[in-house]
């Protein structure tokens, strides 16, 4: 069944676009993420183009992020103080990044900035991921243990420290922060949750444990998105309501 989006300014077949919702509702729930990485890209290779597919994509993660979130609010692995940091500098960087968008949008760049984007993003986090991997199996051959987890970095060195009950952390809130920022800045520029970018590193860098990160990564993610689209259905007109 095909459906015209307005928009957009292409007709589409409605049931493949609800299948790949479904398959980011899955990704949603299980891994802490928005999809946004996945489906603005078979957006665009369905025809649709990357402004409206961005704006548009940040309004679906607001959905699939909030039902994956209920779902870790109940289980209780949910970090809600560590959220609200994160989502003060998710904020910051969602306004910074829509009027970076708007910029380009004027010159007419922004379909190459959200390719080159997602090329380069994905590309480097992905690298890291397989060297990680990596440095794991090989830690696993040498002791047959478990890799155990950094206890104190640059999170636990800086001022303005914090105390995460829940995550059992007491840190600096200026790492958090920045994290926020930058995810903040990609939602904005490339329709996603940040969750690819969030999730490592809340591990990594702020040494949260894995049971909370997927619950408090989509706390904030409705948020951020949710003032992502409402900025660039207001300033670009470029969020497709069907």
């Amino acid at each position: 069944m095909q459906i015209y989006l307005p928009i957009a300014e292409v007709s589409v077949n409605a049931f493949l676009l609800l299948g790949l919702g479904g398959l980011v509702g899955v990704l949603s729930g299980m891994f802490g993420v928005g999809g946004g990485f996945l489906m603005t890209p078979l957006l665009f290779f369905i025809g649709i183009p990357p402004a409206v597919a961005v704006a548009t994509e940040a309004n679906q993660i607001v959905a699939s992020s909030f039902s994956g979130a209920l779902a870790h609010l109940r289980r209780r692995t949910v970090d809600l103080r560590m959220g609200t940091v994160l989502l003060i500098g998710g904020l910051i960087g969602a306004a910074l990044g829509v009027q970076i968008f708007n910029a380009l949008k004027a010159i007419g760049q922004v379909d190459l900035l959200v390719r080159l984007s997602y090329v380069v993003f994905l590309g480097i986090v992905g690298g890291l991921m397989f060297l990680e991997s990596l440095r794991a199996l090989r830690r696993s051959k040498v002791s047959g243990a478990k890799p155990t987890r950094r206890k104190h970095g640059l999170a636990h060195s800086l001022p303005f420290k914090m105390r995460f009950r829940t995550s059992g952390l007491y840190i600096s809130v200026i790492p958090p922060i920045i994290v926020g920022v930058l995810v903040g800045i990609l939602a904005a520029i490339m329709g996603v949750g940040g969750g690819f970018i969030m999730v490592p590193a809340m591990i990594y860098i702020l040494g949260m444990p894995t049971k909370v990160v997927v619950g408090t990564s989509l706390f904030q993610i409705i948020f951020v998105t949710g003032f992502t689209t409402l900025l660039h259905a207001t300033t670009n007109f470029t969020v497709d309501i069907i």
